[in-house]
């Protein structure tokens, strides 16, 4: 089947920018394996990062850029280093090259409340049908 480019105007040209993602990162099921803070954090790595994968923001940036709270900012960098896809020394990030495989997050178990709130899928639509005094055969 041949292709046309729908907009020969607007194709895109690497002008002055590092920033790339191997389609290995698709395929490989790196994508899939992260979260979508995760996601954002790695994205936006690829994006600020000079030819190296070097960057230098700092949290309270990336937090305000990305929209996120400090929390979450730590555990999806905490996350990206213990799945071997970026490096950090506690100032520069650097976005290393894929290893063999993704690193597939554990499901912990469910232990407190709080880990059922947020991970126990009954618990949060009998949550949500409490907030909305939803009492289905109860």
């Amino acid at each position: 089947m041949p292709r046309s480019v729908l907009k020969p105007d607007r194709i895109r040209k690497i002008q002055g920018s590092f920033a790339f993602v191997e389609h290995r990162f698709l395929r490989d099921g790196f994508f899939e394996s992260l979260e979508k803070t995760e996601l954002n954090l790695y994205f936006f790595l690829v994006l600020v990062g000079d030819r190296t994968g070097q960057s230098w923001y700092a949290y309270d940036r990336i937090c305000a850029m990305l929209r996120l709270t400090v929390e979450e900012y730590i555990e999806a960098r905490n996350n990206l280093v213990r799945k071997d896809l970026i490096a950090f020394d506690g100032h520069v990030f650097q976005v290393l090259s894929l290893p063999q495989t993704p690193v597939r997050a554990a499901r912990p178990l469910l232990k407190t409340r709080e880990d059922m709130e947020r991970g126990d899928p009954a618990t949060i639509q009998q949550s949500i049908e409490d907030a909305f005094g939803i009492h289905r055969g109860r």
